[in-house]
């Protein structure tokens, strides 16, 4: 580790000063010789270098968004080269050379910031061994080591020998319950961050080797910072666990405002969005105008996300416009169903009338046999006049209606009930 700290022995001197500049500050407050004004230094110094790579971390969310437009070619590539891994890792390769987007890239960041840990890792390294080492002089190098945190030296480790903590005025047991807490607390907050990144903030209906890469890193990671942590300083972990925290704050930032497509955490924030848009009418801020915009612009090709939010929207009677903006009114943007049929106007469908059964039909055929007929009115049996009824006891009982009907059908005639012949006069 003192071997690759020296090749950054050029940043030395700036860390150092920087680190000075800052215990000035903090040493007018909490004293020089303290624990808290060297710490809040190296946090200090910790948010000075995030707050400088923040157009590198936004050149990374480009590059990230890249990554995802070319998601649908990916999975082209995936269903043709199925069973062909190292075709499909050259077709991979060519793709992302000629769209110029980096796998990588997500990495920028921690190598951006590499030079600046191990040029504190060699200043610490200094104050432990009592060397002066850029702008830190006699006096500082003195008040540096008499600074603990929680009761441990700044340049103390974990595999330090008792007699050398005893000499930065520290006990072997307290240098090592702090920087095994912190160790702890620097690998679960990696940890997170990466879980973070792949359950909530990736398209998990494309498999690509980024993520593979990323899922590799999630374990990759906290193991490395477990590993290697013995052998830091307690100001080193303190840089380390506070850039972890910084990253971490970041990414739920991101994640939150800014979420990839298809993504658990677009879904939810669709899902917010929907709730202000249907509530106030409108869009307010100037980042759901984009991606509202974004959404419009896809047709089609809106994931299952996107075109819930859209017909969504349609049912409250609101219209996305090409510009962001919500109107109320008929929709104007095409609607599209779960199966990707796109349904113009945001209306719904009709509503197909039941089929009926078997019995259902039968019955109403029965109703409509028994109702009159455009030929004249029927008599039903009990309405028959006294009069039509044949005199006499011997006489012969008429004939029932239903079966004359059946024998009528049954010879070609008219189907349905017939108007009942006037009884003959004797």
């Amino acid at each position: 580790m003192d071997t690759i700290a020296s090749l950054f022995s050029f940043i030395t001197w700036p860390v150092s000063w920087v680190i000075v500049q800052f215990h000035k500050v903090y040493g007018a407050i909490f004293g020089p010789d303290t624990g808290w004004a060297w710490g809040l230094s190296i946090v200090s110094l910790v948010i000075l270098i995030r707050i400088c790579l923040v157009p590198l971390f936004v050149k990374q969310i480009k590059a990230t968004r890249a990554m995802q437009t070319l998601q649908p070619e990916m999975k082209k590539i995936q269903e043709r080269y199925k069973n062909d891994r190292q075709r499909q890792s050259e077709e991979m390769m060519k793709l992302y050379k000629e769209t110029g987007t980096n796998p990588l890239s997500s990495c920028l960041p921690i190598l951006a910031q590499s030079p600046f840990f191990f040029a504190l890792y060699h200043v610490l390294n200094g104050i432990a061994t009592g060397k002066t080492i850029g702008v830190i002089n006699d006096p500082l190098l003195a008040s540096a080591r008499k600074a603990h945190i929680f009761g441990a030296p700044l340049a103390a480790k974990f595999t330090d020998s008792a007699d050398k903590v005893a000499s930065l005025g520290a006990t072997l047991t307290d240098v090592r319950v702090v920087t095994a807490i912190m160790i702890v607390l620097m690998s679960a907050s990696q940890f997170y961050t990466q879980r973070q990144l792949m359950t909530k903030n990736v398209d998990t209906t494309v498999k690509t080797p980024f993520m593979q890469q990323q899922k590799m890193l999630m374990y990759v990671f906290p193991v490395m910072f477990a590993v290697f942590g013995i052998n830091f300083p307690v100001g080193v972990l303190v840089y380390w666990l506070t850039t972890n925290v910084w990253t971490m704050g970041q990414q739920m930032y991101v994640i939150h405002n800014n979420p990839t497509p298809g993504s658990k955490a677009q879904a939810a924030y669709l899902e917010r969005l929907h709730k202000h848009v249907t509530h106030h009418g409108k869009v307010g801020r100037r980042r759901d105008k984009a991606i509202i915009k974004a959404i419009v612009a896809k047709g089609r090709d809106r994931n299952e996300f996107e075109r819930k939010f859209i017909n969504g929207l349609s049912k409250a009677g609101l219209a996305a416009q090409t510009d962001g903006t919500v109107i109320r009114g008929e929709s104007q943007v095409d609607t599209v169903a779960e199966d990707g049929t796109p349904i113009t106007g945001g209306q719904p469908k009709r509503q197909q009338p039941k089929r009926q059964s078997k019995a259902q039909r039968q019955s109403g055929t029965t109703k409509a046999a028994d109702e009159p007929t455009s030929t004249g009115p029927s008599l039903s049996k009990s309405e028959e006049p006294e009069d039509t009824k044949p005199a006499g006891a011997a006489g012969k009982a008429a004939p029932k209606q239903g079966s004359g009907t059946r024998s009528k059908a049954q010879s070609g005639q008219r189907k349905g009930p017939q108007r009942p012949k006037s009884p003959s006069k004797k």
